[in-house]
């Protein structure tokens, strides 16, 4: 035999005996750890590592640390992994509108930015799951890479109040698209092994007063709209955690509310992960615990440690039973190994930054609301000489919203401007409208006056051919806004500006509906909310008609405060520690189905939205069966391709007999000029029952439903009846 051939027979050899030890030692990690059989179910999983924990390392899983200075990224919050059983450290982070590192000290590093998103309402502005999903896989990804697990994400609370400081980071005013958006946004974070949370669990819907607000509704009414978007969300993004909220419910502190956490969340709604806290709304060991409540979150943010010695403490006194901590670990390890965060704890390779970008200006361009649009100014003529750029920091970037949402784009902030909130900045994402628009018309003369003095603003407008404004009010976490004013001088702005040339276009970058005192004094209005730092590009697309302006709006534009249900928010003006109660007495009333009961007209309905085309909506039919259906034909009557979102809606009884419109589907349609689409929606029961609270059950009334599809909440041209078998729903 060759020395070569004996050389190699002997590294077969070896590698047959590297490949056995290896088996070996595989198959004896998986007698000494069984839990890491990827065969078995994520709850025997769980059950098998509890058997295997002492019990300090099952309280260890129960609460975080926001203090860590020994990890690369500043966490909202840490848990120490346990090695010897192979469960790997929970890092949390906040993630609603991408991941969100905070400051340090002012500043940052490189490492902690990351791509950020367009604000919430904008998501949800697109009126697109697949949009949303979109955004939870890019979240999820940048996640992983960062090496962080949990993002505290999926914010479903419904815009009860359109001056909510945080409304910038959830969905809308409507329980459908909300958990639609959600869920949909949930999912994608989930499917790239991290897990989302759902929060704010529940009826978070002002930030005035928050630590120290009773929300006061009817539990039906609660039912049929809060928990309503809540439990959709749910059931599309199955997410890993569930954040309950500072305020309390009906009288009761919702990280210690049973009938909340309990009955509804994991009886009813069969979720199967943990409930964590919001950092600061825990107030009891033995009570929480019992409620419901997993972990505690951020314990330095409560000024004790409910969930660590003193959780101990009370399963020696027997205050808590054993077994309530054994099911407490089980659903933190449930989750983890639900979301393949034991199984796959190798960081992802860094995502295509690139991508990410344009998917961030993608969201933003469909997000983006034509409101007005006099005499087709819009878009932009090629033949456009002069135009005039006018306020909003245009020239260097576009707003975003504050908070623990609060990103740092990629090559950090282009401004940061002291904000009113103390010890917060204003920051600017960086994408500049100006330079956008000057590299998208080229053969134009693009000016810009920042718009502090009202006189240059005015004189550089009237040399214009197009003015075009950019009008901000920063929204933030911790805080609401006294009313729906532009702040400062920008509604006299906008006033000058338009006095000197009525070919005006206003962009807006807000957080919330506003007032427009000079609507019908100016030509053009367009939404961009907070659109992301890809922004300026997706509104200098818009704007020339790169880019149709496919947006709807997710929120009800009302034309002042007294049109809603509470003129003046509650607590707005008292000390910020004094107990108050939020009344809801509008009950699932909820946005437009408020202004609808009350035939109150709004300033721009819910849904609407203009496109640079014209579409007609005809041939309504029904079809009764188990899950009704609608079909109707959508037609492009215009010259341009472009999207409608026909939107259905039914009038339906809910508990208190009140009978209130609701979105019970939707579609988007893309089509080309003279183009004609047949568009089925099934309508879910659910979407049309009424909740009887005495029964515990959904209730199906009526033997037929008022239908009717449109543009908007304020345009449903086509109106049929819906027939429907009265019923009782299960829970």
């Amino acid at each position: 035999m060759s020395l070569k051939r004996i050389s190699g027979s002997l590294f077969a050899l070896a590698l047959l005996l590297c490949l056995v030890a290896a088996g070996l030692a595989a198959g004896s990690r998986r007698n000494d750890r069984p839990w890491m059989d990827r065969g078995l179910s994520p709850d025997a999983r769980a059950r098998l590592v509890v058997q295997a924990m002492t019990e300090p390392e099952k309280i260890q899983l129960l609460s975080s640390t926001s203090v860590n200075p020994d990890q690369p990224l500043p966490l909202a919050g840490l848990i120490r992994g346990i090695d010897r059983l192979g469960i790997p450290a929970i890092k949390e982070t906040n993630a609603g509108l991408g991941i969100a590192i905070p400051f340090r000290n002012g500043h940052h590093n490189t490492a902690d930015e990351a791509t950020a998103l367009p604000s919430g309402l904008a998501i949800a502005a697109t009126w697109s799951p697949d949009l949303a999903y979109a955004a939870g896989s890019l979240i999820g990804s940048e996640a992983r890479a960062k090496g962080l697990n949990v993002v505290l994400g999926g914010a479903a609370n419904l815009a009860r109040d359109p001056r909510n400081g945080r409304n910038f980071e959830y969905a809308g005013e409507d329980p459908l698209l909300t958990g639609s958006i959600v869920g949909e946004a949930i999912r994608g974070i989930g499917d790239r092994h991290v897990i989302s949370t759902m929060k704010h669990f529940a009826v978070n819907d002002q930030e005035t007063n928050r630590s120290n607000l009773n929300a006061v509704i009817e539990p039906a009414a609660l039912r049929e709209s809060d928990l309503l978007a809540f439990e959709i969300a749910n059931q599309r993004g199955h997410p890993g955690a569930v954040m309950c909220s500072y305020n309390r419910v009906n009288g009761t502190p919702a990280c210690e509310n049973d009938w909340l956490l309990n009955r509804i969340l994991r009886k009813e709604w069969g979720f199967d992960g943990w409930v964590m806290s919001d950092w600061g709304a825990v107030h009891s060991t033995a009570r929480a615990a019992q409620a419901g409540l997993d972990q505690q979150s951020g314990v330095e943010w409560d000024g004790a440690r409910y969930f660590g010695e003193a959780l101990a403490a009370s399963v020696k006194d027997g205050a808590v039973p054993g077994r309530q901590v054994d099911e407490m670990a089980q659903r933190v390890l449930r989750s983890l190994f639900a979301a393949g965060v034991v199984d796959d704890k190798t960081p992802a390779t860094l995502a295509d930054s690139s991508r990410d970008a344009q998917l961030a200006q993608h969201l933003a361009e469909r997000g983006i609301v034509l409101l007005k649009n006099s005499a087709g100014l819009l878009p932009l003529a090629p033949d456009i000489a002069h135009v005039a750029v006018i306020g909003g920091h245009a020239d260097i970037g576009v707003m975003s919203g504050g908070g623990s949402s609060q990103v740092i784009p990629a090559g950090g902030p282009a401004l940061q401007i002291p904000a009113p909130a103390a010890a917060t900045w204003t920051v600017f994402d960086p994408s500049s409208p100006l330079n956008a628009l000057a590299a998208k018309r080229p053969q134009a003369h693009v000016d810009y006056a920042s718009g502090d003095d009202l006189k240059t603003a005015a004189a550089l407008a009237r040399t214009a051919d197009v003015a075009i404004v950019f009008a901000t009010k920063w929204e933030a976490e911790g805080h609401d806004s006294g009313d729906l004013s532009l702040p400062a001088d920008e509604d006299a702005l906008i006033d000058s500006v338009a006095a000197a040339n009525p070919k005006t276009i206003v962009v807006l970058e807000t957080g919330n509906p506003v007032r427009m005192p000079w609507k019908d004094k100016v030509a053009g209005i367009l939404e961009a909310w907070y659109p992301g730092q890809g922004g300026g590009e997706a509104i200098a697309n818009i704007l020339v008609g790169n880019t149709e302006p496919a947006g709807r709006l997710p929120i009800t534009f009302p034309a002042g405060d007294a049109q809603l249900p509470r003129p003046e928010i509650p607590g707005y003006t008292s000390s910020p520690g004094n107990p108050i109660d939020v009344d809801y007495r509008e009950g699932a009333a909820v946005g437009y189905k408020w202004f609808d009961a009350r035939r109150i007209a709004p300033l721009f309905p819910f849904g609407f939205g203009l496109s640079y085309t014209s579409f007609a909506f005809h041939d309504l039919s029904v079809t009764r069966s188990e899950v009704p259906s609608v079909s109707f034909t959508v037609t492009n009557t215009g010259l341009r391709r472009g999207s409608a979102v026909p939107q259905l809606y039914a009038w339906a009884p809910g508990a208190d007999g009140q009978v209130t419109q609701r979105l019970v589907g939707w579609r988007r349609v893309d089509l080309a000029p003279g183009q004609t689409e047949r568009v089925d929606i099934e309508v879910p029961p659910l979407l049309l029952a009424g909740f009887d609270a005495e029964r515990d059950r959904w209730q199906l009334s009526e033997t037929a439903y008022p239908i009717a599809i449109g543009a908007s909440a304020g345009d449903t041209p086509l109106t049929a009846s819906l027939p429907v078998a009265p019923r009782e729903l299960p829970p």
